[in-house]
């Protein structure tokens, strides 16, 4: 693939969900080096079009190429910090555990790990800052720690796409400002990221480019989209347009 095309390249995707469209006629890319914000009110199909990109969700519609592959080829290259809820929690493993079942991928089902997939969970536990507490049990961290679990363990296949549901949310804000800084430094190293959330102001700070979600894409464009009430009418209603005029 040209290193000018786009990683992430979604092209009049269609999803049906219990026989109503979920996403419609949307059109999406993520270049190397950017972090797209998706914003979009609940239900809007956020999370649906994260899962398409994952192959997870049939396509109605249209198609998805992630370094000119489709999903079901390119799993290697993507990396899923889903919402904290989807994760079990109880399950008795502790962080570094957990992070490394991110290189299942890798290691194979039943084997064991190798020097480099226990180096891999070293580096992305450094990188979110929870190399210190390797050894504690997952079902003893706050929500900001389980949030940096996530993001270590998908960072721990050394992914080109990273997809990121909802990662502000419920959390504290150092870990907010931490993962902020990360996500920043990841564009910087040539990442690709796509992110969900309904936090306008963190949208604001580290979004390279934002798309507006509502079942398809209604408007897209730098950070300041976000403060034009007319786009943000069009997406989300009355009160948040003007709420991002104020």
């Amino acid at each position: 693939m040209n290193a000018a095309e786009p990683l992430l390249q979604a092209r009049d995707v269609h999803v049906v969900l219990g026989g109503r469209p979920a996403v419609q006629d949307t059109r999406l890319t993520v270049h190397r080096g950017e972090l797209l914000g998706l914003l979009g009110p609940n239900g809007a199909g956020k999370t649906t079009l994260l899962r398409a990109v994952l192959g997870l969700v049939p396509l109605a519609g249209g198609e998805v190429l992630i370094d000119g592959l489709p999903p079901g080829r390119a799993r290697h290259l993507v990396g899923y910090v889903p919402q904290r809820h989807e994760f079990a929690w109880d399950f008795p493993i502790d962080i570094a555990g957990a992070v490394l079942s991110g290189r299942t991928r890798s290691i194979g089902w039943l084997r064991r790990a190798r020097p480099a997939d226990r180096k891999a969970v070293e580096e992305a536990l450094e990188r979110v800052g929870l190399a210190d507490l390797r050894r504690r049990p997952i079902g003893e961290l706050s929500g900001g720690q389980r949030q940096r679990v996530l993001v270590a363990r998908a960072l721990a296949s050394d992914p080109r796409l990273l997809l990121l549901d909802e990662p502000f949310t419920g959390v504290d804000v150092p870990t907010q400002e931490l993962l902020n800084d990360l996500f920043g430094r990841l564009a910087a190293d040539g990442k690709a990221l796509l992110m969900t959330t309904h936090d306008l102001a963190a949208a604001a700070r580290t979004c390279s480019r934002v798309a507006l979600l509502n079942r398809t894409v209604v408007a897209e464009g730098g950070p300041e989209l976000l403060a034009d009430p007319e786009q943000m009418l069009r997406a989300f209603g009355l009160d948040t347009a003007i709420g991002a005029a104020a």
